[in-house]
């Protein structure tokens, strides 16, 4: 890499030093003396800004444009929409947080649920293998004297009186 050299170039009335390298690099122009300029001598001339020095006033004009704007009113706005947006914020945090004490609620009845309708169904099966049908069956016909129901067996009773039956009246007797 070849070492960096300064070499001075001049420029219509200013002197700028620059550097060989990659980039470029801003410099301060050295200082040249002042003419006069308006007297009889040398004519009126317009003296341009440099563009840096324009950005620099437009920023600071900019600066203090926004320093301006914030006022009162727009301090308390932007307030209130913070306290809002903190306001907002909690409220779902503590609906969130009941929400989720109410699902895992929930959860845990869901379980209780199905572990009774297990034991409930257990104990079903255990009634339904317990009770022999064909001894019931057996024990209603031969000990207790039961018949099964046949077309002879069946009674018609007609009420007229009225829609209801008094539960001690006699009933009349089959044909």
């Amino acid at each position: 890499m070849p070492a960096r050299t300064q070499r001075p170039a001049y420029n219509r009335n200013r002197t700028t030093a620059y550097v060989d390298g990659n980039t470029v690099r801003v410099t301060q122009p050295a200082a040249v003396p002042q003419r006069q300029y308006g007297t009889a001598a040398a004519p009126k001339r317009r003296v341009q800004e440099r563009p840096a020095r324009r950005l620099r006033v437009r920023y600071q004009e900019a600066a203090q444009t926004a320093s301006v704007s914030i006022t009162r009113g727009s301090t308390f706005l932007l307030l209130a929409a913070v306290v809002a947006a903190l306001f907002i914020g909690y409220n779902y945090l503590c609906l969130k947080s009941s929400l989720d004490v109410h699902m895992d609620n929930i959860k845990s009845l869901e379980t209780r649920l199905d572990n009774l309708r297990t034991e409930n169904d257990a104990l079903e099966r255990s009634i339904d293998t317990s009770v022999d049908l064909n001894y019931v069956y057996s024990v209603a016909v031969n000990e207790l004297g039961m018949v099964r129901v046949g077309q002879g067996n069946i009674i018609q009773y007609d009420k007229t009186e009225s829609e209801y039956v008094r539960q001690y009246e006699d009933l009349p007797a089959a044909n």
